[in-house]
């Protein structure tokens, strides 16, 4: 882990070499040009060293976590790259460097009180005794840390080793060992069967410990007889090409043909050469475990002949990347176990068979919570129920090692092979994931988190690289992708447009990244009394508030080292927090301290130059210093919820904000007119050219006009709209090429709003107040049919007839909800409308009678909620047409209307929620 410290170094020392660098450097201490070279060019030698400690440290691996002499190495050379980093960041903030990579400050030539920051003097000295001090860590690595890896760290067998131990064990199992497997058993034997002549592959995909070589083994040995030759390879990511060509020849050749007797001599060509020859007139099954890169596949796919004869090629993977090299529908994603599986499957290897494998009632209740911490994964299942097995069988011994169990994962030899083999997901994460995995770990147990807020918190802790035209927030979506295809974190909730919304980790990966965590003093977290240590006895940078009990100054006593501060607990005196944090942590990059009661943020928070992430989210803040127009680096600022009705006048310094977050949400649900407020921007909004999200802003005369300067826009939210600033607005939205979300609110209910500019390229749009006639009909977004809007809501907008007919050319829309948008009887959806429609609500239609829904009309429908429909006479006929939805709700219903539901044979068999109307 420490590679990925040392990345984030080097990265800012390539921003204090750059061009930009150089020259305002110069042009600031022209008088010290000598002394300035010198500290450039141990600055650049550094960086040279630093680059391959990285590289030597990449090709470590788990056998490394015992080894305390090359671990305390690495502990040094941690402590001297967070020093590096420091004086970096001083240097940076010493010569006022614009950059757009976010490592460097921008600040007005010179710099304010040159008390607080290091001369030029002495960061020359500090950077010339750091040189001195990596050349003795390497010479440290020389006599002590090279002395013990000879011959203990000289290639990857251990690797190799792991991975076929675990695959041996999983290929062992007996098939009464296996359970709930029947169906994918089913499905895979079909696939091997089938009747396709073509050369098939075949996918099996999921997580570490899931079952993914037990199934294929299992079903590998039975059919394996249908073929003309067959072969297991493991491939694992140490693989070598020449001997996985030679065990195939073995394996393939066995009781067919000769092996040829220079195999041990050939060469690729020709050890590829003899495998195509022998498969070409034959039907072959080649089952590939572990892998994990489809180069691996790419490197030997040219020998699996297609050759009209029914063969098959399995993988085992729990790479995403990998599935998709499966044939068209053959990936088998294999799921956790059930409740109740997970339970059949601890009980068989907890309990003897002479018992019937039974757990005795005394020990049930333990026995159930332990079996639901493995979280279905069999692999844990397994190996927790070897270990009571070996154990005695008592309550006590039973509640013990429940008590225990995040111990004995890290630290039980008999665990090894689970720890193992999800270390290894960890191990061959790409360095630039390794942070953004670890940081999931730094929250709670279940914790849901969300990828938008966390992206923002990898992009401010500078976890983060550009690539190409993709803006960081993008890239950042990327890296969550690729944890998600390596199954090292778990989907929770995906949004109607198929993006992640909220996810988590499962909890054996969250207890190991903890232990790395640890480890590799990445991180510290407060959770009541159950965490000891104090930051003076840790290098972490970075804390997690869960829960804290005792005094914030005691608890936080080493806050000076840390970067980073979130707090979980809003019960924290918050009277303490703050003011200490500002006062003792002057490096702090990102601050989240959303939800805690603070009601003034101290003038000297305009001292903490490198900070990125100011979150104040539901605080009791009236007003912002002006101070914060300091923060030339902060890229986000949330003061979401909390009582800021305006912005301060310097705002428009802080060119890098990337995120505003300030809306004043007072009708969560968005039924009244007024259900928010945004807040007001006195000057300089032009200026903030690299905003990405605005939510919200209180329409002013001048802010209105400065809108169309914001061109990275990508969600907007303007409140207090009144119907002469809409020209303005139209000719603003014209040149928000990026803009996916708007939302625009109408000054009061009579306002009326002309926006027939709209975005062609939204994906989601709300609209709250009255529509100008022939609105709909003439904006280029519903011209076009709106092929990329996805979410609709209109509210207010008192339309005197049906409204469906101009929403339906909407065919991509996924939400569509309706708020007081008509006053007539009537509403129909036609056969083939919406018909990629998933969420629909309908809510305050006082004058509404009938609801009808035609044969063909949103065929995909899985949320249907009507709110307030108080004159309907009927249950919208029609309903029962809706096959697919799984959530139906009738809410603020009469008893007159609840009769109506239950005796309608439309509903029967439908499964329905309700609520009635409050008189």
């Amino acid at each position: 882990m420490a590679e990925a410290v040392i990345l984030l170094a080097v990265t800012k020392i390539g921003v204090a070499l750059g061009n930009e660098a150089m020259s305002q450097a110069i042009s600031q201490f022209s008088n010290s040009i000598t002394q300035l070279t010198e500290l450039q060019g141990s600055m650049s030698r550094i960086s040279r060293e630093l680059r391959l400690i990285h590289e030597y440290l990449c090709r470590m691996d788990i056998r490394n976590s015992n080894n305390r002499t090359y671990e305390i190495w690495v502990e040094e050379v941690r402590m001297f790259v967070h020093g590096i980093e420091d004086i970096v960041d001083e240097y940076l903030h010493l010569v006022g460097q614009k950059h757009d990579t976010g490592w460097s400050t921008y600040l007005k030539k010179g710099f304010k009180r040159p008390n607080v920051f290091f001369s030029l003097n002495r960061l020359a000295s500090l950077v010339k005794e750091a040189e001195v001090n990596l050349v003795h860590l390497f010479q440290a690595k020389d006599r002590w840390v090279s002395v013990v890896a000879t011959g203990y760290m000289s290639d990857s067998s251990y690797i190799v080793e792991q991975s076929k131990y675990l695959a041996n064990t999983s290929r062992s199992l007996d098939e009464e060992d296996l359970v709930e497997v029947d169906e994918n058993k089913e499905k895979l034997e079909q696939w091997l069967a089938g009747d396709e002549l073509e050369r098939s592959v075949i996918v099996l995909h999921g997580m570490g410990g899931v079952g993914k070589t037990t199934l294929a083994a299992n079903v590998y040995k039975k059919v394996k007889e249908n073929f003309d030759c067959y072969s297991w390879v493991s491939i694992s990511q140490t693989y070598s090409r020449e001997d996985v060509l030679r065990n195939l020849i073995k394996e393939l050749f066995s009781d067919k043909a000769s092996v040829p007797s220079n195999i041990q001599t050939m060469d690729i060509s020709s050890l590829e050469e003899t495998l195509k020859n022998f498969l070409e007139q034959r039907k072959y099954l080649i089952l590939m475990d572990d892998v994990w890169t489809p180069e691996a596949f790419l490197d030997l796919s040219g020998v699996f002949i297609r050759n009209l004869k029914g063969s098959r090629v399995v993988i085992t993977t729990r790479e995403g990347n990998v599935a998709r090299l499966a044939s068209q529908r053959y990936v088998l994603t294999l799921k956790p176990l059930s409740k109740d599986g997970s339970w059949e499957l601890f009980c068989k290897m907890a309990f003897p068979r002479d018992t019937n494998y039974e757990c005795p009632m005394e020990l049930t209740e333990f026995a159930h919570e332990l079996v639901s911490k493995c979280k279905g994964i069999p692999l844990a299942i397994v190996s927790i129920g070897r270990l009571l097995f070996i154990r005695d069988k008592t309550k006590e011994e039973l509640k013990r090692i429940h008590d225990q169990l995040d111990w004995e994962l890290i630290n039980n030899p008999s665990l090894e092979h689970v720890r193992n083999i999800l270390y290894l997901s960890y191990i061959y994460l790409p360095t630039y994931l390794k942070s953004c995995f670890l940081y999931c770990s730094l929250f709670p147990k279940y914790y849901l988190l969300k990828r938008k807020k966390l992206i923002r918190l990898w992009v401010a802790e500078g976890f983060i690289k550009r690539r190409g035209e993709s803006t960081m927030e993008e890239v950042a979506e990327g890296y969550l992708q690729e944890l998600v295809h390596r199954n090292l974190l778990q989907i929770n909730e995906r949004n109607s447009s198929g993006r992640i919304k909220s996810f988590r980790m499962h909890d054996f990966v969250r207890e190991l990244a903890v232990d790395l965590c640890h480890r590799e003093c990445f991180g510290v977290v407060y959770e009541e009394d159950k965490y000891t240590e104090s930051l003076d006895e840790s290098d972490a940078r970075r804390l997690v508030i869960h829960k804290l009990k005792k005094d914030i100054y005691q608890s936080v006593s080493g806050v000076h080292r840390l970067r980073s501060v979130i707090a979980l607990d809003i019960g924290i005196p918050s009277s303490t927090l703050l003011p200490l944090v500002v006062e003792k942590s002057r490096y702090m990059s990102v601050l989240e301290l959303s939800g805690l009661p603070i009601q003034k943020v101290p003038d000297a928070i305009g001292d903490l130059f490198n900070l990125r992430y100011l979150g104040l989210r539901g605080s009791k803040v009236k007003f912002l210093p002006k101070s914060i127009e300091k923060l030339s680096n902060l890229l986000t600022l949330d003061v979401c919820g909390s009582y800021v009705k305006e912005l301060p006048r310097g705002i428009g310094k802080l060119k890098k904000l990337r995120q505003i977050f300030s809306d004043k949400p007072s009708d969560r649900f968005r039924r009244d007119f007024q259900c928010g407020t945004g807040v007001r921007i006195p000057k300089g909004l032009e200026n903030l050219t690299n905003l990405q999200t605005l939510l919200s802003l209180g329409a002013q005369d001048e802010s209105v006009r400065q809108l169309g300067e914001l061109r990275q826009l990508r969600s907007l939210e303007i409140w207090n709209v009144k119907g002469t600033y809409c020209g303005c607005v139209c000719a603003s939205l014209a040149e928000m090429q990026y803009l996916s979300y708007l939302h625009v609110n109408a000054s009061d209910n009579n306002e009326v709003l002309r926006l027939n500019g709209l975005p062609p390229n939204l994906k989601s749009l709300s609209l709250t107040g009255r529509l100008a006639e022939g609105m709909l009909e003439e904006s280029p977004l519903f011209q076009t049919a709106g092929q990329n809007l996805y979410s609709l809501s209109i509210s207010w907008s008192q339309m005197t007839e049906d409204p469906l007919p101009l929403f339906s050319p909407l065919r991509n829309l996924t939400d569509l909800m309706l708020t007081r948008v008509y006053n007539g009887k009537q509403m129909i959806f036609l056969a083939g409308w919406f018909p990629e429609l998933k969420n629909l609500r309908l809510r305050d239609l006082p004058n509404l009678e009938v609801l009808e829904v035609k044969k063909g009309a949103m065929l995909k429908l899985e949320i249907l909620t009507l709110v307030n429909l108080e004159s309907m006479v009927e249950v919208p006929p029609g309903i029962e047409f809706l096959a697919h939805v799984k959530y139906l709700s009738f809410r603020e219903i009469t008893n007159e209307f609840l009769t109506l539901l239950r005796q309608c044979p439309r509903t029967q068999g439908m499964q329905w929620r309700h609520t009635l109307r409050q008189h």
